[in-house]
């Protein structure tokens, strides 16, 4: 009986049971008396733990200041284990100990990964988390060396280590109160961080291909890498081009040209789940604000630590478009056909992602009604959407709402990044009890469009 509920328990499931129990362990780990320097309520713990897991970065409560050391440990380990995902390590450690994998845990695991059949797993798994802390570490050392100007050695390394795992993973959680804004301009940080964040948004299968290239002189990419990095590379060169035309002579009036293009290179980068920033969100102008809201919603790409719809779905999506538009029977991408279920799959994904924003958004609108917000020329209708899609994309960018919110919409900004991080279809799959039976009714014509 024990065992048939155990085969009961999908992938989906386990994927989603597996990140509410580190939700709730970082809750009560965080309302230990020693985590935190003033007293701290159960939902501002519940909402920090949540964005750590979720490695979202939107913060109810100054990071540097509510927490003790113990406390941010406790949030950078969240951030740590929940951008790999739990099930990564703990697969790992039984692969380790027992030298092999269930097709149950590979299933898991391939799932968490996109999906993809994956050869030689384990080793895949010890590359992902062994890659994982060489970027970290790598981060760390520039950033401490910069910092090290700053703060004495152990503050300079201790801000250097929590900074490099918190770009990695996609986090957006800073030690200062406004973000990054006070390294504006600096190049190395600035850098450093970017970096960090596109190495951790683009996906383990893509690192390891182009490692693979590097090494045994491949001719080419895979073709899952050549669709990510082409996709990842104009979304941030567009958005980075209109984030400097609309912010020329707003919010980069007062910086010297090489300065301009850094930080809106930055902007464009950090809304792909990072949720850093060099310059006040709040102070952009609307045109900048719409930019950066489908960025967040397209995200960072699948097998990494960010979230969205994925950079790959969008693609597809885009293509589809294309072929239809064309009249062509086929869709294409690089001169390759897209398999009719990948298309079907990132219909789907949009549509959850657009379906959950709308419902939570219009509950939002009910409930917030925070003090001197928005800003001028503003109404309290940009600042939710703004937050909405922070919140699903994991990103942790926020026009200034978050430390305001209601209970009703910190209940709500808690379940769109539970379910940014997981997936909205992985969540419609570990709901859904029936399976398909594969039947196919006659078709009627429909009148569309």
């Amino acid at each position: 009986m024990v065992q048939n509920k155990k085969q009961n328990i999908t992938p989906a499931k386990s994927m989603a049971i597996s990140f509410l129990i580190l939700i709730i362990g970082g809750t009560f780990l965080l309302l230990l008396p020693f985590s935190s320097n003033h007293q701290v309520t159960f939902i501002d713990a519940l909402f920090t733990s949540t964005s750590a897991c979720c490695v979202t970065g939107l913060a109810v409560v100054d990071t540097g200041t509510q927490w003790t050391l113990a406390g941010q440990i406790i949030i950078l380990l969240l951030i740590q284990f929940g951008g790999l995902g739990i099930m990564t390590f703990s697969t790992l450690g039984a692969y380790i100990i027992a030298g092999k994998m269930n097709v149950r845990n590979r299933q898991l695991i391939e799932d968490s990964l996109g999906g993809m059949h994956i050869p030689k797993l384990g080793k895949l798994l010890s590359g992902i988390v062994l890659g994982t802390l060489t970027f970290e570490m790598i981060g760390a050392l520039l950033l401490t060396l910069r910092f090290i100007k700053q703060y004495p050695f152990f503050t300079a390394l201790y801000h250097g280590i929590f900074h490099s795992i918190s770009a990695f993973c996609n986090a957006g959680f800073a030690l200062y109160p406004n973000s990054l804004e006070r390294y504006q301009n600096d190049i190395t940080v600035n850098l450093v961080i970017m970096a960090l964040i596109v190495t951790g948004g683009i996906g383990y299968w893509v690192l390891f291909d182009v490692i693979h290239l590097i090494k045994n002189h491949r001719r080419k990419l895979g073709y899952h890498s050549i669709i990510v990095i082409s996709t990842s590379a104009a979304l941030i060169l567009i958005g980075m081009v209109a984030i400097l035309l609309l912010e020329w002579n707003n919010t980069l009036s007062h910086l010297a040209l090489p300065y301009k293009v850094l930080n809106a290179a930055f902007q464009s980068i950090t809304p792909r789940t990072a949720g850093f920033n060099t310059i006040k969100i709040e102070n952009l102008n609307n045109g900048s604000i719409m930019i950066i809201i489908i960025l967040m919603l397209i995200g960072a790409s699948p097998g990494s630590c960010g979230g969205g719809i994925k950079t790959s779905t969008f693609a597809v999506i885009m293509a589809m478009i294309v072929s239809r538009i064309n009249d062509q029977r086929q869709v294409r991408l690089y001169k390759r056909g897209v398999p009719e279920q990948v298309i079907s799959k990132s219909i789907a994904i949009l549509f959850f992602a657009l379906f959950l924003l709308t419902a939570v958004i219009i509950l939002m609108l009910m409930t917030e009604h925070p003090p001197g917000i928005p800003a001028p020329g503003r109404s309290t209708f940009v600042e939710v959407v703004f937050e909405a899609f922070s919140a699903l994309g994991t990103v942790g960018l926020s026009m200034g709402l978050t430390p305001f919110l209601s209970l009703t919409g910190k209940i709500a900004i808690i379940f769109l990044m539970y379910l940014g991080r997981i997936g909205p279809l992985t969540i419609a799959l570990a709901i859904a009890t029936k399976k398909s039976l594969h039947i196919r009714y006659a078709e009627e014509q429909v009148w569309v469009g």
